[in-house]
């Protein structure tokens, strides 16, 4: 039985070729670290580093390359750019769609003096940005908004969002975790503050590598979340004021930015918007194929019935079947692989109506065919139906 994967927004797979080649050949043949040692490999391994910086910067349209900071993920840029940034009795818009990368934090300074008001969006994920006039205050520092949900695939208007911030002075941070790679992310006509993003999922790397572009000048607003050697500056004890180094201390994922390096050349080989255009194709003839099945009432549509606005991940509910049972009989009796659960989103859920069953997800990546989606629509109808 050949296997279909079908869980991209958890982690692209399979990456292309170049990025497992790239991570191997470093491990082999190089395995040096960057800012400690003064020899050809390192001077070398260094440069690939700055180069993956300079191409995150154009990407993203960040300030400078400096400005492109390495983590382990994008949970961890997350928990700098809040921690690091709010302080007590500060106040914070999020949208309802938020991933617990978002909340996890905001619930943890909510011990220490900061607090936070959810925009409502509707029942397909929508946004209206009017909404976000009802829920400041006097207090309010900053709006932290995913760009598109993990849940239902459906897109947040970051650029009305963010010419709101512009215009109230608040800071505009994002999470990008559904969308770099897939979508166009410009910091600059978006008047994003800090853009955190993650190497595993449309930028094609592998995971443990992540990180955040800071806006020009956000580094005097933000405090490391974590210090220690950086390499630079090794006669004090302060921590380092410029970036990156500011908040990169310890030993770099070099293997991680290696991949990452690679996926991001692979994209750069691409025509604009072909990955994005070639996942659509294949939502939507899912969602055509599914949409006897809902007016039987064997599954429920979460979010957006059609692809306008929305990435390639649709989830889907299965009334009167626990849907954990239906991804386990997708998965061993069609070798369909997809995630099934509330996907750390429960505000998401919340907003869809679908909390606290959950749904089944199914998220396509750029080498899923249309065969694997008639595949999982034959597999979705014989499991609904007992077959």
């Amino acid at each position: 039985m050949n296997k279909i994967y079908l869980d991209n927004a958890s982690t692209t797979f399979p990456k292309p070729e170049e990025v497992p080649r790239a991570v191997f050949d470093y491990m082999t043949r190089s395995g040096v670290n960057i800012n400690r040692s003064s020899y050809a490999d390192a001077y070398r391994a260094e440069e690939l580093v700055f180069d993956t910086r300079q191409m995150l910067c154009d990407l993203f349209h960040g300030p400078d390359c400096r400005n492109v900071i390495f983590t382990k993920n994008i949970t961890e840029s997350l928990n700098v750019l809040l921690k690091g940034f709010l302080k007590p009795g500060d106040h914070v818009l999020v949208s309802s769609m938020e991933h617990n990368a978002v909340m996890r934090p905001l619930v943890q300074l909510a011990d220490c003096g900061v607090t936070f008001s959810r925009v409502p969006c509707d029942s397909c994920g929508v946004l209206q940005p009017e909404a976000l006039e009802e829920c400041i205050r006097p207090e309010t520092k900053a709006v932290v908004m995913t760009h598109a949900s993990n849940v239902c695939g459906t897109v947040l208007p970051l650029r009305r969002v963010g010419e709101f911030c512009r215009e109230r002075g608040l800071r505009f941070f994002v999470d990008s975790a559904q969308t770099a790679g897939v979508l166009p992310l410009d910091m600059v006509q978006m008047h994003i503050d800090a853009l955190a993003f993650t190497g595993h999922k449309g930028l094609l790397g592998p995971q443990g590598i992540g990180g955040f572009v800071l806006g020009k000048g956000m580094e005097a607003h933000i405090e490391p979340l974590l210090s220690g050697g950086t390499g630079s500056l090794s006669h004090t004890e302060e921590v380092p004021s410029f970036l990156p180094d500011r908040y990169e201390p310890g030993t770099m994922n070099i293997p991680g930015i290696v991949g990452l390096h690679a996926g991001l050349t692979w994209l750069a080989g691409r025509e604009e918007g072909e990955i994005l255009t070639h996942e659509l194709e294949l939502t939507r003839a899912f969602l055509e194929g599914i949409r006897p099945l809902e007016e039987e009432g064997k599954l429920r549509i979460a979010g957006k019935r059609d692809c306008t606005g929305r990435v390639g991940v649709v989830s889907l509910q299965t009334p009167g079947m626990d849907p954990a049972k239906a991804a386990y009989e997708m998965e061993v009796g069609y070798g369909i692989m997809t995630r099934v659960g509330l996907h750390c989103a429960p505000s998401a859920h919340t907003s869809l109506g679908t909390y606290p069953t959950g749904t089944i997800r199914f998220s396509f990546g750029f080498w899923n065919t249309m065969e694997e989606v008639a595949a999982a629509l034959k597999a979705l109808r014989e499991v609904t139906h007992g077959v």
